[in-house]
């Protein structure tokens, strides 16, 4: 490929009204990829240098204008204040029991970041172990996982600074509170897995002096730091130089007699080695090598290693073997494979939950050690459910929600086989005034796509009620009911809000996903499209009334589909969208998406297939009207880099699309969503409703 840039001057314009916005004029290079013979302008090039000063020109001015254009939407304040209203409920974490003690999070109401607790008894009196509010005065860094030393007297927790997936561990004595020495940096995609009087972490050699946000992450490697050392000292305790773009993570058992090592970032799956820790001269041995399958280890019993996979079985099932018998054509089957996908797993009581999606709502089951089915648990509804326990505690909790059901937290009896309403948020909501259904449609090539509604009650299917369409639709993520605050006011007004379950996802198992990748991308768009349509037919909605919103692989979606349907919408919504399809793994961990999209690079016809949906180089310049669009992005995205929704804009903005308006929102000292604080998101999602809700039509 051959790249020619010219001058990158800029010049910004301010909003002068509602009417006539007159966006910041972005320079254009001339720059030409080539591939395969075709050639592709890449004129805003320049905007992929996230350190560049014309570059925090534009964001500067894009954000001027953003900011201009919302304080004339009257009721954008009166949003704000309910959702803050809404959001100030205390908000309990399920519980869970280490070494004796009982932790869980909570959130007073407003707190930036919610506060670890901790209790002698369930019923004592709770006290605060770590409170993330307290490590930064603006709520920017949070608490992103914790850990227990085997012994109980430390424990490990892992920090995010302004949303980067940059992640810095620091180790406390639980007794006294006090903060160790030991502090680690440039870890990435990690935990803390302890071993003896230390622990393994995952992490990246130190990045580029001002490239630690954009640059490809490269040899990734499994450390191993011992208590009351420099990080300096610490030894690599695996590393594979053959394959500087994979992620290497680790897994002690609870006896630490096995270091397990996973291998992924190449194909759909992952790679397993093991390693006997009780024998010194051991290396380690190959579990599992086709890495298009995942292999995830359950835990260990005795000389028993449980092992959850999709291999030979894509809506996966429980295998058990032991370390004579390590390959995985030597393990036997535990628990066969279903016709609903597993979605959570895990030993608890000395028995084995397994939670399974039927439809994209959890169900969940628990079995005995011999794989016998016990019970099935009877969960309040259609919902998502998540569990809390341990192997060798009786105490067993899960948390509940739906659309109308806000979180809450259960005791289980398992003997009983009976749940108790542990915990139930009080708030200014009242589910009896709202209804969920869940309706099913044809895609364009007949495949039966699930689709929930949530609206108020009384409801009339006219054809006018603004409908807020939400999807994915990638590497296997599913979506599953749960609860927002930051939807009722949306709903309280006549809304309805739509959550599609997209080919790509993980609701009905690895084939439900694989059709929604690579070459099978256009199914997911297909079946977001059909969504819309079935809407609109059903007379729930009219495109007039219809925004369509997505983050991350959403973005994407979001892009893809206004270009290919700009008829269907009024709004559109594309949160850090990854939106440049043929340079995408050039930056940060871009490279790890490949196996879900391809690449530019696979070959002819895999580009010709991403050029052809990519949102940023199928914006039509046509003079056909688009939607009113409100992109959201962050400085210290370092997932999906900014730099995609820049270009997207910047190429928004300049082409021939009507007049409704093309706007960015760019968001400082946050990232691409994970441990935002809460006074941020309370921001962003003020402007981004007010900005759908405005041009939806609706009254406040």
């Amino acid at each position: 490929m051959k790249k020619l840039l010219f001058g990158l001057a800029m010049m910004s314009v301010c909003c002068a009204c509602q009417d006539k916005i007159e966006y910041p004029q972005a320079a254009k290079g001339n720059v030409i990829d080539n591939y395969f013979g075709t050639e592709v302008a890449d004129p805003y090039r320049w905007m992929e240098n996230d350190t560049c000063a014309e570059v925090a020109k534009w964001v500067e001015a894009e954000n001027e204008v953003t900011q201009a254009y919302m304080k004339n939407i009257k009721f954008r304040d009166a949003l704000k204040d309910r959702f803050t209203e809404l959001t100030n409920y205390e908000k309990f974490g399920t519980p869970f029991k280490k070494h004796g003690k009982y932790y869980y999070f909570k959130n007073d109401g407003l707190q930036n970041q919610s506060v670890l607790y901790v209790k002698d008894k369930l019923d004592g009196e709770a006290r605060v172990c770590l409170d993330p509010n307290k490590l930064s005065e603006d709520g920017t860094v949070a608490l992103t996982g914790i850990s227990f030393s085997k012994d109980g007297k430390y424990m490990a927790y892992t920090i995010s600074r302004s949303g980067s997936d940059w992640t810095e561990i620091y180790v406390m004595d639980v007794e006294s509170g006090k903060l160790l020495e030991d502090h680690i940096v440039w870890a990435k995609f990690t935990s803390a897995d302890w071993c003896g009087n230390g622990f393994y972490y995952s992490a990246y050699p130190m990045p580029e002096d001002g490239k630690a946000y954009s640059n490809k992450n490269e040899n990734h490697r499994v450390y191993y730091h011992k208590i009351g050392t420099k990080q300096t000292e610490d030894i690599i305790a695996y590393e594979n130089p053959k394959y500087p773009l994979r992620f290497y993570s680790s897994q002690v058992d609870e006896n630490d007699r096995f270091l397990f090592i996973y291998e992924s970032g190449s194909n759909l799956g992952n790679r397993l080695f093991v390693k006997d820790l009780k024998n010194p001269k051991a290396g380690f041995k190959e579990m599992a090598s086709d890495d298009a399958y995942t292999y995830n280890v359950v835990d260990v019993i005795g000389e028993d290693i449980y092992l959850f996979t999709n291999y030979g079985a894509p809506n996966y099932r429980i295998m058990k073997t032991d370390i004579k018998h390590a390959q995985v054509a030597q393990w036997k089957e535990f628990i066969a494979e279903k016709e609903t996908p597993i979605a959570g797993l895990g030993f608890m009581a000395g028995k084995l939950m397994l939670s399974y999606l039927q439809d994209a709502s959890d169900h969940a089951y628990f079995y005995d050690l011999d794989g016998k089915l016990m019970h099935e648990v009877a969960l309040p509804g259609i919902g998502s459910v998540s569990f809390s326990g341990s192997r060798d505690e009786e105490e067993i909790f899960y948390s509940f929600s739906s659309f109308t059901y806000p979180s809450s937290i259960f005791k289980y009896d398992l003997a009983k086989n009976q749940s108790e309403l542990y915990m139930s948020p009080k708030l200014d909501f009242n589910p009896d005034e709202y209804t969920c259904e869940q309706v099913f449609f044809e895609s364009k090539d007949g495949t039966r796509i699930p689709m929930f509604l949530t609206y108020k009650k009384g409801l009339q299917r006219d054809g006018k009620n603004p409908v807020y369409l939400y999807g994915y639709g990638g590497f296997n993520i599913s979506l599953t009911p749960g609860f927002s605050t930051q939807r009722i006011p949306f709903l309280e007004r006549g809304g309805i809000y739509a959550m599609v379950n997209l080919r790509g996802g993980g609701e009905y198992g690895e084939n439900w996903h694989i059709a929604g990748t690579k070459m099978n991308k256009q199914n997911v768009f297909d079946d977001c499209i059909a969504a819309a349509e079935y809407l609109i037919a059903e007379n729930y909605t009219s495109a007039a009334k219809m925004a369509i919103a997505g983050g991350s692989n959403g973005g994407l979606l979001v892009g893809a589909v206004i270009n290919q349907r700009p008829d269907l919408f009024a709004v559109a919504l594309p949160a850090v969208g990854v939106m440049d399809m043929l340079r995408y793994q050039k930056f940060t961990i871009g490279w790890n998406w490949a196996s879900d999209y391809g690449t530019s690079e696979d070959s002819k016809e895999m580009f010709e297939y991403l050029y052809a949906y990519s949102p940023l180089h199928n914006i039509k310049n046509d003079g056909t009207p688009y939607p009113a669009v409100f992109v959201t992005t962050a400085d210290h995205d370092d997932r999906v880099v900014p730099a995609h929704s820049f270009k997207y804009t910047a190429t928004l903005q300049a082409a021939d699309t009507g007049d409704a308006p093309k706007l960015i929102r760019i968001e400082t000292k946050a990232g691409h969503g994970s441990g935002k604080p809460l006074s941020k998101i309370i921001e962003e999602d003020a402007d981004e409703w007010s900005f759908a809700m405005y041009h939806l039509g609706m009254k406040w």
